[in-house]
C-alpha cells in the first residue's frame, strides 16, 4: 500500500510540474537605447503582461537585454534568444525590432513596440496586413500637432530644424512627413543627418544657425545624446520642442506626445494573446496610439518668454 501510495504521489508531481511548465513563459525583451520613453515602454509591457494574469516572478521569465544604440549588439541579443529559445520576442525601438524579427525567422512570435513606421520597417505590407509572424503598436509621431503647437507657440518662426540618425527607419520616414506637412502651418524643414553621436556637435553647429528652433524625433541615438542638443540649443538661444513626456522633463519646451506606458501596456496585452495560445502574432492586427497629449515644461517656457494662451493652456500638462 505504501508502495502503491508513493507512486500515486510521484504521478502527481509531476503532473503538477508538468502543468506549471506549461503555464509558464520565458519571453527575451531587447531593448535598443536607454532612454527615458523606450523604459516606459517596457514597464508598460510588464504591466500588459500582468494584468494578463501572466506575471514576472511567478509564471513569466522575462530576458532583458539593452543594445546600448549599437546595431551589432541587437543582432547579438536577438541570436541570443532565438537560440534559448524564448517563447516571445519584444523589439523596443525599430532597430532592435528589426534584429529580433530577422533572428526569429517566423519561428518565435515578435512584438514590436515604439516603431514610428511599420510598413518602411518591413513588420507591415502596404495593404495593412502583417508581413510575417510578428505584430505590435506603432507610435507613429502626431506630426500635424506638433506643427500647429509650434505655429501657436511661435508665430514668426520660419524654420524648424531636426536632427537624425540616417541609418534610422523610423526618423526618416517621419522627416518625410515633417516636409509634406510643413507647409500647411507656413514652415520650411531644415534637417542634418547624422550617422553616430560622435556627429552631433558639428552637426548642431551646422544646423543652429539656420533655424528658429528644433524639433526633436523619437531618434535614438540623438535623445541619447538630448543634453548635448539642449545646452547647444539654448546657448544659441532656440528652444527645442520634444517628441515625448520624457523629453519635456529632460529640458525640452513642450511636445505634442504619446504615452508611452500606454503603449508598452498595449503590446502586453497583444503578447498575451498569443503566449496563451489565444491568437497568433499574424493574426492581431497591428495598432497606432494616435491621441496626442501637450506637455509643456514652465522653467523652460519662462526662460524663452513664450506664455500659452486660448486651447493650448487649456490643454497644457505641465511636467517639471
Amino acid at each position: 500500500m505504501k508502495r502503491f501510495i508513493t507512486v500515486i504521489a510521484a504521478l502527481a508531481l509531476v503532473l503538477f510540474v508538468t502543468i506549471a511548465l506549461a503555464d509558464s513563459y520565458t519571453v527575451g525583451i531587447g531593448q535598443f537605447a536607454e532612454h527615458g520613453s523606450l523604459d516606459n515602454c517596457r514597464t508598460g509591457f510588464i504591466d500588459g503582461l500582468a494584468s494578463e494574469g501572466i506575471v514576472e516572478g511567478q509564471n513569466l521569465t522575462v530576458m532583458y537585454e539593452n543594445a546600448q544604440a549599437d546595431m551589432g549588439i541587437a543582432q547579438q541579443i536577438a541570436a541570443q534568444f532565438a537560440a534559448k529559445p524564448v517563447d516571445l520576442m519584444v523589439g523596443i525601438a525599430t532597430p532592435m525590432a528589426q534584429a529580433c524579427y530577422n533572428a526569429a525567422d517566423g519561428k518565435i512570435p515578435v512584438i514590436f513596440n515604439a516603431v514610428s513606421d511599420p510598413i518602411a520597417s518591413g513588420f507591415v505590407n502596404a495593404d495593412g496586413t502583417n508581413a510575417g509572424n510578428v505584430t505590435g503598436v506603432s507610435d507613429a509621431l502626431p506630426v500635424a500637432a506638433q506643427l500647429a503647437t509650434i505655429r501657436a507657440m511661435m508665430p514668426d518662426a520660419k524654420t524648424i530644424g531636426i536632427l537624425y540618425t540616417t541609418s534610422e527607419t523610423n526618423s526618416v520616414s517621419t522627416i518625410e512627413t515633417y516636409k509634406s506637412l510643413a507647409g500647411d502651418y507656413g514652415f520650411t524643414i531644415a534637417e542634418m543627418g547624422i550617422t553616430t553621436s560622435a556627429d552631433i556637435p558639428l552637426a548642431l553647429d551646422a544646423l543652429l544657425p539656420k533655424v528658429d528652433c528644433l524639433s526633436n524625433l523619437t531618434d535614438n541615438t540623438v535623445v541619447q545624446a538630448l543634453a548635448l542638443v539642449l545646452d547647444k540649443a539654448n546657448a544659441a538661444g532656440k528652444p527645442v520642442f520634444g517628441s515625448e513626456i520624457e523629453q519635456v522633463k529632460s529640458g525640452c519646451i513642450a511636445a505634442e506626445g504619446l504615452d508611452y506606458i500606454q503603449l508598452g501596456k498595449q503590446c502586453g496585452i497583444m503578447a498575451a494573446k498569443v503566449l496563451k495560445g489565444e491568437t497568433t502574432a499574424d493574426a492581431i492586427p497591428y495598432e497606432i496610439i494616435t491621441e496626442p497629449s501637450l506637455y509643456i515644461n514652465q522653467a523652460v517656457l519662462d526662460a524663452f518668454g513664450i506664455t500659452l494662451d486660448g486651447d493650448l493652456a487649456a490643454r497644457a500638462n505641465s511636467v517639471e
